[in-house]
């Protein structure tokens, strides 16, 4: 699967929003300094973002994003789509020509994986993402985990 940093990035910085926003806008420069990812990137991200309706810029003093949608209405698989980000485990992303030009034998295990991924990326909410947050304590190491992979099934 070809998840880079584009995608991890975009849900972290849709999360950190997420947990910030109360009335007022947050800005990327306080996502960059809390999630230590580079402001221009992030700028590259939100522009996306924006474009896909998933946030909304309000521009002049006290400016920043706000998220555009409930945070039950916005997936992470949404969140990854919305920057451009392949969710694709073959080598021929889709086409079926990995293997001179024609399908590979575990072209459609692959493609199934694909499958599996996307409806499970689909059924995770930002809601849930944020609630999950919120019900974690600090570990020792002062760790907060983003997500327990373990409280989540998919159908």
């Amino acid at each position: 699967m070809r998840l880079t940093t584009k995608g991890r990035f975009a849900v972290t910085a849709l999360l950190d929003l997420a947990m910030q926003q109360s009335n007022s806008p947050v800005t990327l420069a306080d996502i960059s300094h809390r999630q230590k990812i580079s402001l221009s990137y992030l700028e590259q991200l939100f522009a996306k973002l924006r474009q896909s309706e998933l946030v909304e810029s309000v521009r002049g003093p006290g400016g920043g994003y706000c998220l555009a949608k409930d945070l039950s209405q916005v997936s992470v698989a949404d969140i990854i789509l919305a920057v451009d980000e392949p969710i694709d485990a073959t080598q021929c992303g889709g086409k079926e020509n990995c293997h001179n030009d024609s399908k590979c034998m575990t072209h459609d295990l692959w493609a199934k994986l694909n499958d599996l991924i996307f409806e499970y990326l689909g059924s995770v909410t930002l809601k849930e993402l944020v609630d999950n947050q919120k019900n974690y304590q600090k570990d020792e190491n002062g760790v907060v985990p983003l997500f327990d992979m373990r409280k989540t099934t998919v159908a």
